[in-house]
């Protein structure tokens, strides 16, 4: 049997390399006749750049910038021919902060603005940006400071970080240097900036952000939408409401504003490494990531993938950290069964430390279940 491998990253147990020989291992110990391609993907959050590296190759340029907090880290670029590519987690991840640092009144892009200028400066024509698993809801606020277009107050003062003091924007000053770089966006989040399903209200809560601080930061981004809109040349209209806007706790919006054209991160993925071509050799397929919810059916790596076996007629299976994804949802796009470690282990926090040892095992009772068909 020939088997695609095609998993996303699981959260911060592994990355998406590291979950797909997980997989291969346990595979291999229950069916060793069996023929595994292995395809890590991303939808361009967190292990993006890995994910483009291992299939493009490329050439990694190392940027020092501050992590959400403002505290010295070091960032990558990928330089690939005329492109680079910018991982937005590299900055703006939560995986930098602990879990009582959490806190999106305060938290910052502006190590993004940082790889940008980097990518623009190495000579890049076209920079792609990778949004998701982000610590911030600034609005890409310090990322446009970062590429010269700063925020300020009434005062005339340049912001703090953070998303809560954006209420207090009355102008910006300057202008983005990006030397007429193309900018595109890899996300598959499609919120809005601001209101029910925007930013701060969909996913500042997992950020950190309390019911208070949610009303606080969606009424700031919404004041940050109307200076974006005035002071910004080129700024389309009606920006709070560009479908993607809300991604990466509104860096999507930043971005926007600054031109970028938005591309589903899993379909950009999916054509660079050659998905379609593994795709097509194989006789089944399996994906994964960390927790399999309902937010992986609208657009994520999961849902890619099983979206490329059903056009081929193909069973495609999904072995998670965790799932709570009902039979019938998951049948109904084009996953034929999904596994969950927690339960082989009997746990969530058992199948956390467990780690890729827990996918393996896994994974080994998976094949012999379908080895056989």
């Amino acid at each position: 049997m020939r088997v695609l491998v095609a998993p996303d990253s699981f959260g911060g147990t592994m990355t998406a390399r590291q979950a797909a020989e997980a997989v291969a291992a346990g595979w291999r110990r229950a069916a060793p006749g069996d023929e595994i391609v292995l395809r890590p993907l991303s939808d361009g959050g967190p292990g993006f750049l890995d994910v483009l590296n291992t299939a493009l190759g490329g050439e990694y340029v190392k940027v020092a910038i501050p992590d959400p907090l403002g505290r010295d880290t070091t960032g990558s670029v990928l330089r690939v021919g005329d492109d680079a590519y910018v991982e937005s987690a590299d900055a703006t991840g939560l995986h930098h902060l602990a879990k009582d640092e959490r806190d999106p009144k305060r938290t910052t892009s502006y190590g993004v603005g940082l790889l940008l200028a980097a990518a623009v400066e190495s000579g890049a024509r076209r920079v792609v940006v990778g949004l998701g698993g982000s610590a911030t809801n600034d609005g890409g606020a310090g990322m446009l400071a970062a590429l010269g277009a700063v925020p300020l107050d009434v005062g005339g003062s340049a912001l703090p970080y953070g998303g809560a003091a954006l209420a207090q924007c009355d102008r910006l000053e300057g202008v983005p240097a990006l030397r007429g770089a193309e900018l595109v966006i890899a996300s598959d989040v499609d919120s809005p900036l601001t209101g029910l399903h925007g930013a701060s209200a969909v996913f500042g809560p997992q950020k950190g952000a309390s019911r208070e601080d949610v009303l606080l930061l969606d009424a700031a981004l919404a004041r940050w939408a109307e200076v974006l809109e005035r002071d910004l040349p080129g700024c389309p209209p009606g920006i709070a409401e560009l479908p993607g806007a809300g991604a990466a706790g509104g860096l999507g919006a930043g971005l926007l504003a600054l031109g970028a054209r938005r591309e589903s991160g899993i379909t950009l993925v999916r054509s660079l490494i050659g998905l379609d071509a593994g795709l097509d050799a194989a006789d089944l397929v399996v994906t994964g990531e960390g927790s399999f919810d309902f937010q992986s059916l609208r657009g994520k790596v999961a849902a890619g993938v099983a979206a490329g076996a059903a056009e081929r007629a193909l069973p495609c299976l999904v072995v998670a950290g965790q799932v709570s994804v009902g039979r019938r949802e998951a049948a109904a796009a084009g996953i034929e069964a999904t596994y969950a470690v927690a339960d082989e282990l009997g746990s969530v926090d058992a199948a956390i430390a467990a780690g890729a040892d827990g996918l393996e095992r896994l994974a080994e009772r998976v094949a012999r279940e379908w080895s056989r068909r």
